[in-house]
C-alpha cells in the first residue's frame, strides 16, 4: 500500500480527507479567527497544541502552535467518549444486548468481589456510561477507595473496579432518587476503564481490532495509540492519541447522525441517546451548568446573552471536541496543560470569545 503521506495530493484527492475551504466561503469571520491565532501566542494561553474548526462539513481553520497535523495528540480523557461510542456499536450490532446489561455477568472469573453486596449485580453499562454507578468511586475525591489514582497502581483496572464498596450517601450528597434523571453524577474512569472489558467480552475481539474496524477504519483513520494496562486491556478511560484531524471527524460523524461517506456507522438512535441528558454534573466553581450523556459532556458556551448548547467529548489539559449542531460545525482544541485548574477555561475562553464570535 503506498505511503499516503508522501503522495503529493491535494486534501480533496485522498480517501475520508477533509475537504477545505475559506472561513468566509461558510460564514465565519476571517479577521477574528486571525485575532485567535495571534491571541493564542500569546503568554495568556499556555501549550495550546492545535485548533481546527470545520462547518458544513468542511475545514476552514487548522492551526498547530505544538507539533504538526501528523501529531498524535494525548486528549487524556476524551477517550473516554471514543468508548462510549464503541459501545453503540456493540450494541447496534447485536454484539451487547443493551445499556440494560449488568456488568458483573461478564466477569465471572473475577468473582467473589470484595465488598460483595447484591446491589453490585444490579450496576449496568449505562450506570458507567453515565458516572452514575453505585461504587465508592469519585476521581475528584483524593481519599475516594475508587480514585484513579489508587487503581493505576493495580495489576487489574476491571478487578479493581468490580471489588469497591458501594457508596454512602452523607446528608449533605444528593441520593439518586433526589438527582435529576434520577442519577447521581460523580466522575469515575474504573468505570469506563471496565467497560473496555465488556466490550471484550461482548464482542470477542480486543478493543483496538474492533475499533479499527467498526469505527477507524470507516472514518479513515489509521493512526491511534492505545494505552495499554498491566493486564493487557487497554486503557479505555484516557490516554487514547488520535491526530487533530481525526478527532474532527469523530465530531463530525456525530454531528451527521453517525453517518460517514454514506455508511451507517453508528446508528442514528445511538447517537441520539447517548447526546441527550442522562446525568446532572454537579456545579464546581471551574464546572456549571453542565448535564452528561454517556460519557458526553453536554454545555452551552458563548457569551451569556447568547449561549449556544454543545455537546463535548473532553480531557485534562483543556483538550476539547466540541459539536455545535444548531451551527453546523465542530471544533477542536488540544492542548497539553495537564493537571492545571486554568486549562478548561483557557479552550472555553478560545471557544467562546473567538471562534463563536467568528459565526457571521
Amino acid at each position: 500500500m503506498d505511503d499516503l503521506s508522501k503522495i503529493n495530493l491535494s486534501p480533496q484527492t485522498l480517501p475520508n480527507m477533509w475537504d477545505v475551504a475559506s472561513p468566509e466561503s461558510v460564514d465565519l469571520s476571517s479577521a477574528t479567527l486571525n485575532a485567535m491565532r495571534e491571541a493564542a501566542r500569546t503568554d495568556a494561553f499556555k501549550k495550546i497544541g492545535s485548533i481546527l474548526v470545520a462547518r458544513h462539513g468542511k475545514l476552514v481553520y487548522e492551526e498547530y502552535l505544538d507539533g504538526s497535523a501528523s501529531t498524535l495528540r494525548d486528549t487524556r480523557s476524551a477517550t473516554k467518549t471514543v468508548t462510549g461510542i464503541l459501545i453503540g456499536i456493540a450494541i447496534d450490532k447485536g454484539l451487547l444486548s443493551g445499556v440494560d446489561a449488568k456488568v458483573m455477568s461478564f466477569f465471572p472469573d473475577k468473582q467473589p468481589v470484595k465488598n460483595p453486596d447484591p446491589r453490585k449485580e444490579k450496576i449496568t453499562v449505562e450506570d458507567f456510561l453515565t458516572m452514575s454507578s453505585l461504587l465508592e468511586c469519585d476521581d475528584n475525591n483524593q481519599f475516594s477507595t475508587g480514585n484513579e489514582e489508587r487503581m493505576y497502581l493495580t495489576e487489574d483496572y476491571v478487578k479493581f473496579t468490580l471489588d469497591l464498596p458501594i457508596k454512602g450517601f452523607p446528608s449533605w450528597s444528593t441520593r439518586p432518587e433526589d438527582s435529576p434523571y434520577g442519577r447521581s453524577w460523580c466522575y469515575c474512569t474504573a468505570g469506563t476503564a471496565t467497560l473496555g472489558g465488556v466490550l471484550e467480552r461482548a464482542t470477542r475481539m480486543k478493543v483496538p481490532e474492533f475499533a479499527d474496524k467498526y469505527l477507524f477504519g470507516p472514518l479513515g483513520i489509521t493512526s491511534a495509540e492505545w494505552q495499554p494496562t498491566p493486564s493487557g486491556l487497554v486503557m479505555t478511560g484516557g490516554g487514547l492519541r488520535l491526530k487533530s484531524r481525526d478527532l474532527l471527524k469523530l465530531g463530525q460523524l456525530y454531528l451527521q447522525g453517525g453517518l460517514w461517506n454514506g455508511k451507517q456507522v453508528v446508528s442514528k438512535r445511538w447517537v441520539e441517546e447517548s447526546t441527550k441528558p442522562h446525568a446532572r454534573v454537579e456545579d464546581t466553581e471551574y464546572v456549571k451548568d453542565t448535564e452528561y450523556g454517556y460519557l458526553w459532556w453536554l454545555k452551552s458556551f458563548g457569551a451569556k446573552e447568547k449561549r449556544f448548547r454543545s455537546f463535548s467529548m473532553l480531557g485534562n489539559g483543556g483538550n476539547k471536541v466540541s459539536v455545535f449542531p444548531s451551527h453546523d460545525m465542530v471544533t477542536v482544541l488540544t492542548s497539553s496543560l495537564f493537571n492545571n485548574r486554568a486549562a478548561r477555561q483557557q479552550t472555553d475562553q478560545l471557544l467562546s470569545d473567538y471562534i463563536l464570535v467568528s459565526v457571521k
